[in-house]
Order: structure tokens, then sequence, then C-alpha cells
């Protein structure tokens, strides 16, 4: 697999978890809308949580679109 691979799927793995992200927090509203604070508070942890998850993603997948590698080589 050749270094774009390997930058797409990292940019796809940072997306996914960026949308797990977005849906907890999604949820946390819905919880906190209702009134239901014990639920909203688990889903704005599990939402931090996630971010950090995410944000590790997007390194990552920034740190392989940033590397060098010459025309035709293989990572």
């Amino acid at each position: 697999m050749n270094k774009d691979n390997h930058a797409v799927d990292a940019h796809t793995a940072a997306a996914q978890e960026h949308e797990n992200t977005a849906k907890s927090h999604r949820t946390a509203a819905e919880h906190c809308n209702k009134g239901n604070h014990d639920a909203c508070q688990h889903h704005a942890k599990v939402a931090l949580d996630q971010s950090a998850k995410a944000h590790e993603a997007s390194t990552l997948a920034h740190q392989k679109s940033s590397q060098p590698v010459a025309v035709g080589a293989k990572q």
C-alpha cells in the first residue's frame, strides 16, 4: 500500500471518529433538552473521550499526509 492509501485510510478513520463524537454530542443535547441530566452528563463524557480519539486520529492523518515519499515508492 502506498503513502496515498495510508493517508486516505487515516483521514477516513479520523472522519469516523469525528462522526462518533458528533453523534454523542447530539445524544447529550437530546437528553439535556428532555431534562435527563444524568444521561446528558454521561453522553457528554463519552463525547469528550471520543473527541480526544478524534484529535489523535486527525493528527495521525495530518502526519501521514505530510510525509514526503518518492514517486512510485511503496510503504
